[in-house]
């Protein structure tokens, strides 16, 4: 998937806060208070997890429409922390779901598989080339 317009990220002299163009979207990126931003917007990592949060959800709402089955809303709860490896730091990604709706045991097991095969959560478990 290519976008017929690029995304755009602009600093303009701001120590950490970002105008991002997304077309139709404008949104605002900075740093929080403790990092040296001004907490005008989400920072970089939020945004990222925003990104597979949203994803997860869709994905399990497609599903469960085309199975017809029964959920009222979808919660994704979603955190990161940096972890000591034998060798080398990794970065590990926390999601919970929560689902309300009339399902079994069964079907939560499957919506919790099929949230781990959103589009992003596919992208940043593989391989990426970033071409700059």
């Amino acid at each position: 998937m290519k976008y017929e317009k690029d995304i755009v990220v602009t600093n303009d002299g701001g120590i950490y806060a970002t105008s991002i163009d997304l077309g139709n979207h404008q949104i605002t990126g900075d740093e929080p208070l403790k990092s040296g931003g001004k907490d005008a917007g989400p920072s970089a990592f939020q945004y990222l997890l925003t990104s597979l949060g949203q994803c997860m959800a869709i994905t399990v709402r497609m599903y469960a429409q085309r199975k017809q089955w029964e959920v009222n809303k979808i919660t994704v709860h979603l955190n990161m922390e940096k972890v000591k490896g034998d060798g080398e730091d990794v970065n590990v990604i926390h999601t919970k779901l929560f689902f309300e709706g009339n399902l079994m045991e069964e079907q939560r097991t499957r919506l919790l598989f099929i949230a781990d095969q959103c589009p992003i959560h596919k992208l940043l478990t593989g391989k990426i080339e970033i071409k700059s």
